[in-house]
């Protein structure tokens, strides 16, 4: 009977971490659902109509494929530009808004000028390596992001000398999947061996 149990309760276990990755897919869809249903609500409480409100959303669709094909195209748009032209006018936000505009960028595609590499660094204490982004560098130095599993937006932010890391073939992607999987989804196991 004990057996029997101890069977039960792994199997159980076994079919809460298979349903995990579900869950969390299905609570981000409930999420952006939400959010797409009281903007909706938020048009249509102003306008009482059907056909108004669905205008809205598709004029919004639009503009937002215009400036992201702008942005892919040449780099920039007009209607980002004026935006930040506003805010940099602002004081506080210009700040928050331009760091908000780095780390957004640093893990979008279009910015080609923001490293995207990954690098491994002894943190926090020597034998012990972690994964981490460059997010800036000067010199010899490098500004590192070292992210916390499971949740790769939570870490540390170090400045370590250029010698202190090894190169990872890993790009953001790849390593933020080694990160969220808490070590599950590592594809690049062969590394390991570089480390000392």
């Amino acid at each position: 009977m004990k057996e029997l149990v101890k069977k039960l309760l792994n199997y159980f276990l076994i079919g809460i971490f298979a349903v995990i990755p579900i869950v969390i897919i299905l609570q981000i869809m409930i999420f952006v659902k939400d959010r797409v249903s009281d903007l909706f609500q938020l048009v249509y409480g102003y306008a009482d109509n059907y056909l108004y409100t669905i205008l809205v959303f598709a004029v919004s669709f639009f503009i937002l494929v215009y400036i992201g094909r702008k942005l892919v195209q040449e780099g920039r748009s007009w209607v980002i530009g004026a935006f930040d032209h506003v805010i940099e006018r602002i004081p506080l936000m210009n700040t928050l808004y331009r760091v908000l505009k780095k780390v957004v960028n640093m893990f979008s595609s279009h910015d080609r000028t923001i490293a995207k590499e990954v690098v491994y660094v002894e943190y926090p204490k020597e034998g012990v390596w972690m994964t981490a982004y460059v997010t800036n560098r000067h010199d010899d130095k490098y500004v590192l992001f070292i992210p916390t599993s499971p949740n790769p937006t939570s870490g540390f932010t170090v400045i370590v000398e250029k010698s202190k890391v090894i190169k990872s073939a890993m790009n953001i992607e790849e390593a933020s999947s080694f990160i969220i999987s808490v070590g599950v989804d590592y594809g690049k196991v062969s590394e390991m061996s570089q480390l000392p």
